[in-house]
């Protein structure tokens, strides 16, 4: 006997009309580019959705077309977001905050032939758009009453485009591998490289990121995903959230902590995003110590290591738990999250908290491993650095256009990370291995180091490098940005590292800036930090 189920194909179309099924009164909420705060539901956004396929269908978009989308996290990119794929396109997320150069390559690379623009993005477009070489629409995601000026031609208005659709669409079939979206890595070491999602992967991913030990998200909570659309495949909430049947809150534009604040007032339970927006949160509700969280309930934390200093007030001052993820786009990304199993949850509290500090265990679907540089398999001890791979259904396996595996013989694919692991298989990212410190042939940990500093009360940020040592080869130094109003003193911050690290791995030197340079995806770039200090002429002497 062979083969006697359905055939079914595991399409992104079936996951809102699910959401729209079964849980169609779930309310969306959007503060949206224009200002005001809005309300929508599943049912009224496949609706639209079916029009945007429609009217991409229209255009002439289907199988084998990108179409590229840069907006903020609102219903409208929602619509988006379902109606690309549902007209047989794959749709390609655009980072605002990316340098024009970078964007021209992506948008050019992917062979977008459509854009869709929130309204006060529109600028970034035009700035390039001479050098756009297939983009033959650029469709403006707001009503009439608010379309920009632009130089761009024959731009169309996203709200009297799709209500001039009739809605009676079906979504185009294809099969469950067709390319389904695109997003690019950072290209901090080179030009971007683009990892194509397809429908059957984002749909397993997203069924397993709900699963209990991962987001354990329901049909009774509320999501607000602070993390963007446009970052890592949304970290695939805009799939899990419609899968579940959940409720999202949707911030739009303004990552202010006052603004952010005011969202998490609808009644959300979950969020997630990066750990330099939970410090600006906490951060604001110190300075405003009668404002608290009664809804929240857990955050997701990933994008880079999470402070002890965060997972401690989260849980200790407001009760809400810290699940600390890790993940990339090439992993469509989650990886890893930090939830408790029974061996943890019988360990004392402060031994609880060590564990939350590593980025957790895989779920079903994701395997990992650790090699040395020869890439012979290192034990899972929990001190045993090595290099990480990882393969699973959601994981890279080659990038767009590079007409080369992206893994090895067996499918391995090297994810640039530097790990420990567990005998209870939690994974600790230690460093990236362009950023690892290896002092007198020893590893330290930039992560470890900066994480033990932000418990100092007068550090806002934190970035450990290596820099050139003659005795040494390389010693960490500290660069910190000092929290408003303080003045710490770079003994007791390195007193602080000291309570946590071994004398040997403490920062040779604090060096105190303005500003610590990011990425476009929000990350330290200490490409760009090794800059300034070079700018400076920073060196260590000998006896440092």
């Amino acid at each position: 006997m062979h083969n006697l189920m359905q055939n079914w194909p595991l399409r992104v179309s079936r996951i809102i009309d699910h959401a729209a099924r079964y849980h169609g009164n779930r309310r969306i909420t959007t503060r949206t580019t224009e200002g005001p705060i809005s309300h929508s539901n599943y049912t009224e956004i496949r609706a639209n959705a079916l029009r945007v396929a429609e009217g991409l269908n229209r255009l002439g978009m289907g199988r084998g077309d990108v179409v590229g989308v840069m907006a903020w996290n609102t219903a409208r990119h929602m619509e988006v977001w379902y109606g690309t794929p549902g007209c047989g396109a794959a749709l390609h997320t655009l980072n605002p905050r990316l340098f024009p150069d970078q964007l021209v390559y992506i948008i050019n690379h992917a062979e977008d032939r459509i854009l869709f623009v929130d309204h006060d993005l529109i600028k970034v477009i035009e700035g390039i758009w001479p050098r756009l070489e297939k983009v033959q629409h650029v469709i403006v995601m707001t009503d009439a009453a608010h379309m920009p000026e632009t130089t761009i031609p024959d731009v169309i208005c996203y709200e009297d485009w799709i209500n001039s659709q009739s809605g009676d669409f079906a979504w185009v079939d294809g099969d469950e591998t067709d390319a389904c979206g695109i997003c690019y890595t950072s290209g901090t070491t080179g030009n971007p490289k683009g990892v194509v999602y397809t429908h059957r992967s984002n749909t397993l991913h997203a069924m397993c990121a709900q699963s209990p030990d991962m987001l354990g998200l329901s049909s009774r909570e509320t999501i607000m995903p602070v993390v963007p659309m446009f970052h890592a495949n949304s970290w695939s909430i805009a799939y899990t959230a419609p899968l579940a049947g959940a409720q999202m809150v949707m911030p739009g534009r303004d990552m202010s902590p006052a603004a952010l604040y005011e969202m998490l007032g609808f009644g959300v339970k979950v969020t997630a995003a990066v750990p330099t927006i939970w410090l600006m949160l906490l951060q604001y509700l110190e300075a405003n110590q009668q404002l608290e969280l009664p809804d929240l309930d857990r955050v997701i934390i990933g994008g880079s290591s999470c402070p002890r200093y965060v997972i401690e007030t989260f849980q200790n001052r407001y009760g809400v738990q810290v699940l600390h993820a890790w993940g990339m786009t090439e992993m469509s990304p989650l990886g890893t999250v930090c939830s408790f199993k029974p061996e943890i949850m019988e360990l004392p509290e402060e031994d609880r908290v060590d564990i939350q500090e590593t980025t957790g265990h895989p779920p079903f679907t994701v395997d990992l491993k650790i090699t040395d540089d020869a890439g012979q398999s290192l034990p899972w001890d929990s001190r045993t650095q090595g290099s990480l791979w990882a393969r699973g259904d959601a994981v890279v396996g080659e990038y767009l256009k590079a007409n080369q595996p992206a893994v090895d013989a067996e499918g391995w694919f090297d994810t640039g990370d530097v790990a420990t692991m567990t005998s209870l298989g939690y994974m600790a990212i230690t460093d990236r291995s362009k950023d690892v410190i290896k002092s007198g042939g020893e590893w330290i940990s930039s992560i470890e180091l900066e994480n033990a500093a932000l418990g100092h009360p007068g550090v806002a940020e934190a970035a450990a490098i290596g820099v050139p040592h003659p005795k040494w080869d390389e010693r960490p130094i500290l660069v910190v940005v000092r929290k408003s109003g303080a003045q710490p003193d770079p003994g007791d911050i390195l007193a602080t590292i000291a309570k946590r690290c071994a004398k040997w791995q403490v920062p040779d030197d604090v060096v105190f800036l303005d500003e610590i340079p990011h990425t476009a995806t929000g990350k330290i770039s200490k490409l760009q930090l090794r800059g300034i200090l070079k700018e400076m002429n920073y060196t260590l002497s000998a006896n440092a």
